[in-house]
């Protein structure tokens, strides 16, 4: 499969296509990056240089690969954190040539808003953006839970209002949904789950709670989830394939008591990961 992967990007550290990029590949995929920015670091760590790129240098590099007619043999488009609400509108320009030269082309919209304790992160209008054009054209979305509730507008208390949330997403446009980091009341203290939708079907996967802080799970699993759901059109096994792969990474991650997610470290668990969680059904609509 070739992937458009068109998101942030640093030069140290894994976060953006520096933490999407290597896992599409080791899984046999041809990836072809396009950075929305370039950092030396990811932002966590308070300090960082770089700069934001701009939505006609996104246009101009589409416009140089479609001339080499990469764009007929796209078969998905990856959009990640933006930068700001121009690069958004050039990133839904690009899934739309893509979409066009190819019509079984899906884009995969990982639509970075913010998190929890955190609030909103992103630069004026984005959200906006994500809400109103995103979400109508993309095939598939990998918000948090944060950002689920920001683009529902309500909050996910319960399991329940999770499944509202989902529905009302749903009707904005994309037909599939991955919802990372869901903590509700029913989810167990020491533990985390992940929430995939589609076609009025709900599954969970449960994975134990990790001690650690670190950047690019959430862009490492967006990839994973895009990748696998391509690759066996089915929502369920893609949740559990994802689900499994960023838990054994996380986990190798905290037992080296590493800053960094180990992308390279802990490759293997994205073919064969060490432990497989089993995606179950949530009964009710979604």
């Amino acid at each position: 499969m070739n992937i458009l992967s068109i998101q942030s990007h640093v030069a140290y550290g894994h976060v953006g296509n520096a933490a999407a990029t290597f896992p599409m590949q080791r899984l046999g995929c041809e990836v072809w990056p396009i950075h929305t920015v370039q950092f030396s670091n990811h932002t966590g760590y308070g300090q960082w240089t770089g700069r934001v790129f701009d939505g006609p240098m996104i246009e101009e590099l589409v416009d140089g690969m479609a001339a080499r007619g990469a764009l007929e043999r796209c078969d998905g488009v990856l959009s990640g954190y933006m930068g700001s609400a121009d690069i958004g509108t050039a990133i839904l320009g690009a899934a739309e040539r893509a979409k066009a030269a190819r019509p079984d082309a899906l884009w995969c919209c990982d639509p970075v808003i913010g998190d929890v304790g955190q609030g909103v992160f992103v630069r004026p209008g984005i959200p906006e953006f994500m809400r109103q054009k995103a979400l109508p054209a993309a095939d598939v979305i990998t918000p948090n839970q944060f950002e689920l509730e920001y683009l529902a507008e309500r909050t996910c208390g319960t399991l329940a209002d999770l499944r509202k949330a989902v529905e009302i997403v749903h009707v904005l446009g994309p037909k599939v949904i991955l919802v990372t980091s869901v903590l509700t009341e029913e989810t167990p203290a020491d533990a985390v789950d992940l929430v995939a939708s589609e076609g009025g079907r709900m599954w969970r996967v449960r994975t134990p709670r990790l001690d650690l802080a670190v950047n690019g799970a959430g862009d490492a699993i967006a990839a994973l989830f895009f990748v696998h759901r391509m690759r066996t059109g089915e929502t369920a096994r893609a949740l559990s394939m994802a689900a499994s792969s960023i838990h054994g990474l996380l986990r190798r991650t905290a037992e080296a008591g590493s800053r960094e997610i180990l992308l390279i470290e802990a490759q293997d668990e994205f073919v064969t990961p060490s432990r497989v969680f089993a995606a179950e059904p949530v009964g009710g609509a979604a």
